[in-house]
């Protein structure tokens, strides 16, 4: 596994073996396949509503992603039951080199669509920063089903007998001029009604894209279009009404209704596809590459550069 900066020279050398015997290395990026976050890359491509990128800085980024997780939830009516060793981030690794593979990926490909990534020349990690989630004896056992911590764990355990679990992580780095944060956190288990959320937030000179999935949207994930600061909501309600109808051939009944601070894009349930139907469109994707001999020129470098900033930022992130 690509947890670490030893883990990130083995991927390097699996590519180079793969290329080699003809063989072909995929990842599983389901989130490509997700419509709020197709939208979203749609309507930050669509200059005429979006404008330019703006570059951002690290105390203001122009993308900021948020992922927040629950180790103990249930899932179909059920509680979801962790392995033993889910907790041991030798063995499953920190929350930096985890989930935020997946934000970056859906960075890059809104921001860099089909544009081979080079970590040596693209990319500057920042900052980073790291912090644990603890873990009671009777949580550890309320989600693994194991009455008592195994014994490569033990050594973990702090004074008073509880396991700091960093499964969370922040970075900071800029890619190819644009400054990005992407952060990741798992608390044990989410409040009364909670569930698992994404923030996702593109600041272009004309206007903001952002997912928001907190409570107000009841834990489904939601669009939304703000006008950038200082442009006429009129000039970016006009573009997002055009932007829209074009839309709407691949999103039938899709619509802008006015929110507080901007509009609301109103996704009909038709549109929505299941995270389990993901993983059907990422084999099917990798079936059509097998077929064809080869993957798109810049899947691989881009592959790279994602575990780069993983494991780069871990590794800023522990000095």
């Amino acid at each position: 596994m690509c947890i670490d900066a030893k883990g990130f020279a083995l991927l390097e050398q699996a590519f180079a073996s793969a290329e080699s015997k003809g063989l072909l290395l995929y990842d599983i990026m389901t989130e490509r396949f997700n419509t709020t976050c197709i939208l979203q890359k749609l309507l930050v491509l669509n200059k005429e509503l979006f404008g330019e990128m703006e570059a951002g800085s690290p105390e203001n980024p122009a993308v900021v992603k948020e992922s927040v997780h629950h180790f103990f939830k249930y899932v179909a009516g059920a509680p979801l039951k962790r392995p033993a060793w889910y907790f041991d981030t030798t063995q499953q690794g920190e929350g930096l080199v985890d989930v935020t593979t997946h934000l970056i990926d859906l960075m890059m490909w809104t921001c860099f669509p089909e544009q081979a990534i080079d970590y040596r020349r693209d990319i500057e990690i920042n900052k980073a920063r790291r912090w644990p989630t603890t873990l009671t004896r009777a949580q550890y056992e309320k989600v693994t089903g194991v009455s008592e911590f195994p014994d490569y764990l033990k050594d973990k355990l702090n004074d008073d007998g509880v396991l700091p679990c960093y499964a969370n992580g922040e970075t900071t780095f800029t890619m190819k001029g644009i400054c990005v944060k992407l952060s990741v956190t798992w608390n044990f288990q989410a409040p009364q009604g909670g569930a698992d959320t994404h923030t996702s937030l593109f600041r272009g000179s004309k206007a903001n894209v952002i997912i928001r999935q907190g409570r107000e949207q009841n834990y489904r994930p939601e669009v939304y279009v703000e006008p950038a600061p200082g442009v006429q909501a009129a000039k970016v309600a006009a573009s997002l009404k055009k932007a829209v109808a074009g839309l709407q051939r691949k999103f039938p009944g899709l619509k802008a209704e006015k929110a507080s601070d901007g509009w609301h894009i109103v996704i009909p349930d038709k549109c929505r596809v299941g995270h389990e139907a993901h993983f059907r469109n990422v084999m099917d994707a990798y079936l059509q590459y097998l077929a064809e001999g080869r993957l798109p020129e810049w899947e691989i470098p881009s592959m790279i550069a994602k575990y780069y900033i993983t494991t780069r930022s871990l590794e800023l992130a522990r000095q």
